[in-house]
């Protein structure tokens, strides 16, 4: 969510977007967003934890998170490079109608045999646009795109189906609900947020809730929180000079010693030692 070095090459007449990113190590908290989101590391590894369910993700392997599904990430290594892609499926309607209905999964760990050497030639075409970003050559946009819709073409054909779970409709519901947390979380950060306010949100039951929040995101919701505010204040911390305490403080945290042991659990150092690594970027 908070990239601390980024190129946004732009959006097309397609609504594509291509990005290269670079994030230290640590933890992306839970979001989501309407377009259909393909990840390919230069180096390092992660693991994707999408609706709940982890993938492991190398570097050079392809993983697709399909538009609207809540996910978050976790990033090893002192930095990860890496190729983004957003492209939204209403953008694709012209060329395919049915896209909306169609789900795409495209996990590392599940390629099978059969589909590998179409998984690797999807691989072959994220490689080639980064060897032209590499080369800044005046066509970039105009080959990358070209690339990208072949990635989509073998994504539709091979990776996707528009059969839904009988569980579907439940799921939905649950999904739903759990974005409208994220929001709701992303609105209030900065401010003092308890489970009663959540739960009202809902329209449910207090302790309910807390099971709810636990059993679709894997944490519990105060835990969830603190990660939002650790990553803000992180992002904070190498775009400001603002003293740790004032930016602790600014994004929610009273209480130092939670945000201590919260901010080393998932960035593996101290704020101060995130400045010492990191020039500040205004």
């Amino acid at each position: 969510m908070h990239p601390y070095n980024e190129a946004i090459l732009g959006t097309s007449p397609l609504d594509i977007k291509i990005g290269f990113h670079t994030r230290s190590e640590g933890y992306s908290p839970l979001h989501w967003h309407e377009a259909l989101e393909i990840l390919y590391p230069l180096n390092g590894e992660s693991d994707i934890f999408i609706e709940g369910t982890p993938y492991h993700q190398k570097n050079k392997q392809l993983l697709v998170v399909d538009s609207n599904k809540v996910h978050s990430t976790e990033h090893k290594g002192n930095s990860a490079m890496f190729l983004c892609i957003h492209i939204t499926k209403k953008s694709l309607e012209w060329y395919f109608p049915k896209i909306q209905d169609y789900r795409v999964c495209c996990y590392p760990d599940m390629v099978t045999d059969e589909l590998f050497p179409v998984y690797l030639s999807m691989c072959q075409c994220l490689k080639s646009v980064t060897e032209l970003y590499m080369k800044n050559t005046p066509t970039f946009l105009l080959e990358s795109e070209g690339l990208v819709l072949q990635v989509i073409s073998n994504l539709i054909l091979h990776f996707a189906n528009d059969s839904v779970p009988l569980s579907g409709d439940t799921d939905k519901f649950a999904m739903n609900r759990i974005r409208d947390i994220i929001g709701y979380v992303e609105a209030h950060f900065t401010e003092p947020v308890c489970l009663q306010d959540v739960a009202d949100l809902l329209g449910i039951g207090k302790e309910y809730f807390c099971r709810f929040f636990k059993k679709n995101m894997g944490i519990s919701f105060l835990n969830y929180l603190n990660q939002v505010r650790a990553a803000h204040i992180y992002h904070d911390l190498i775009h400001t000079d603002d003293p740790v305490q004032v930016v602790m403080e600014k994004n929610g945290f009273t209480n130092q010693k939670l945000f201590n042991k919260t901010f080393k659990i998932l960035y593996g150092c101290t704020p101060s030692q995130i400045r010492k690594t990191q020039p500040t970027q205004k």
